[in-house]
């Protein structure tokens, strides 16, 4: 049972990655090519309350992100894959530290709302970049997690043995 529990916790946490990667990706791929469009008159209806909606959602996600993680970083600790955890705490509380510092004050300006169109061009600018880091942030999230569940369906698949596989 130990086990079934210890991927399902694993899974959780690589579903959790690949949400914030389709969030990410859905931004840049989308949202982004769109924002020179914005404008005070526009803006708010098609940024405020999705990012609210997104802020309650999120939050909770990445608490229980962090919780498995940490799961995570216990059950690997004396494995060659420990730093699999390790990068992935280390990358949510990168983009945690970088939503509640940076991010978070932003939307708050936005909500505001805002009536200046120079105004609104330098905090969409300045969002976007932050969140291009974040971005970044969740593929290597994501990419440590999917290599994780990759490395067991090859050694499952192959029975691959040997030093630090």
């Amino acid at each position: 049972m130990k086990g079934r529990l210890l991927i399902a916790y694993h899974g959780f946490l690589l579903l959790c990655a690949s949400m914030y990667l389709g969030t990410g990706g859905s931004l840049v791929l989308f949202s982004f090519p769109v924002a020179s469009q914005l404008t005070p008159d526009n803006y708010y209806l098609q940024f405020v309350p999705q990012v609210q909606a997104a802020t309650e959602f999120f939050t909770t996600m990445t608490r229980l992100m962090l919780a498995s993680g940490v799961v995570m970083l216990v059950a690997e600790w004396r494995q060659p894959t420990r730093w699999v955890p390790i990068v992935v705490l280390l990358a949510v509380v990168a983009a945690t530290v970088i939503t509640m510092k940076w991010i978070f004050p932003l939307n708050a300006a936005m909500a505001g709302p805002i009536t200046d169109a120079a105004e609104l061009r330098r905090v969409l600018d300045d969002w976007m970049q932050l969140n291009r880091i974040r971005v970044g942030l969740w593929c290597v999230q994501w990419a440590a997690l999917a290599w994780y569940f990759a490395r067991w369906a090859h050694r499952g698949r192959y029975r691959a043995t040997g030093p630090g596989y």
